[in-house]
């Protein structure tokens, strides 16, 4: 079994401007947070030197992931972004041991599957950039591409290496063709424990502020970083609205299994 030792934390605020109370929307009778987090979980099986662990501000948070059996930290800090606040945890409750790598999970990924983490950790692993995360591709699908609340990575195949991120619908096509072919952006970063906290300590960025990216900071002070691709059918929870599509999603599972 790999040995490394990947510690994977699970931001999870209670206050959203556009979805208070996030965490615990139920979705098919389990809360998103719940499902993110027994998602994770079966990176022990893969990776045995692994911790999972949810970080919250909020004590409703806090009492239903114990009542389900997981682990959580609390960081009541007002922090700016996840990273920050899974730093802090880091300092606080797991320095005393040796880690690899800590992997930031967005709490608003409920169809996450654990393989994936621990592929990027490998690839991570077998690589020299800074952070690493996760693209997915797309060609087409000009709803999701116009999209605001999806952000698009500027990734270059070659070196499997990200250039940028944004809102906006990138890349620009100038010529007019059918098939627009672009990368989707997948909320999950894997830090080295050094750079998450080198990376902490740096103002918000010119281009951060702009766009609301925290991972343009990074871009922004010359960090580096990679990709690994997937074809995962994975759905982040923007907006109340994105539950019932999310459940439709889980029916179609139920169907074909």
């Amino acid at each position: 079994m790999n040995e490394l030792r990947v510690l994977v934390l699970i931001p999870a605020r209670y206050a959203s401007s556009r979805f208070p109370g996030k965490p615990l929307a139920k979705i098919s009778k389990k809360s998103m947070i719940q499902r993110v987090y027994e998602n994770c979980l079966g990176i022990k099986d893969q990776l045995e030197h692994s911790v999972v662990s949810v970080v919250t501000d909020d004590s409703r948070i806090e009492d239903h992931v114990k009542g389900f059996g997981g682990e959580v930290v609390r960081v009541d800090d007002d922090v700016a972004s996840g990273s920050e606040r899974i730093a802090l945890a880091l300092e606080r409750f797991y320095s005393n041991q040796e880690w690899d790598f800590v992997i930031n999970v967005q709490g608003d990924e409920p169809l996450i599957e654990s393989n994936l983490l621990s592929r990027l950790a490998e690839y991570h692993s077998n690589s020299r950039f800074d952070l690493a995360t996760v693209v997915k591709p797309f060609s087409g699908h000009e709803e999701e591409h116009s999209d605001s609340n999806k952000v698009k990575a500027i990734y270059s195949p070659v070196k499997g290496q990200c250039l940028y991120f944004s809102r906006a619908k990138l890349p620009y096509y100038r010529d007019d063709v059918k098939a627009q072919d672009w990368f989707l952006h997948i909320g999950i970063y894997s830090f080295r424990p050094k750079a998450l906290k080198e990376f902490c300590k740096l103002e918000g960025s010119y281009y951060e502020n702009i766009e609301k990216l925290e991972q343009l900071r990074a871009l922004e002070n010359g960090y580096t970083i990679g990709a690994v691709t997937t074809d995962m059918t994975l759905m982040g929870v923007d907006v109340p609205e994105d539950i019932a599509k999310l459940e439709g999603v889980l029916r179609e599972r139920e169907i074909k299994s």
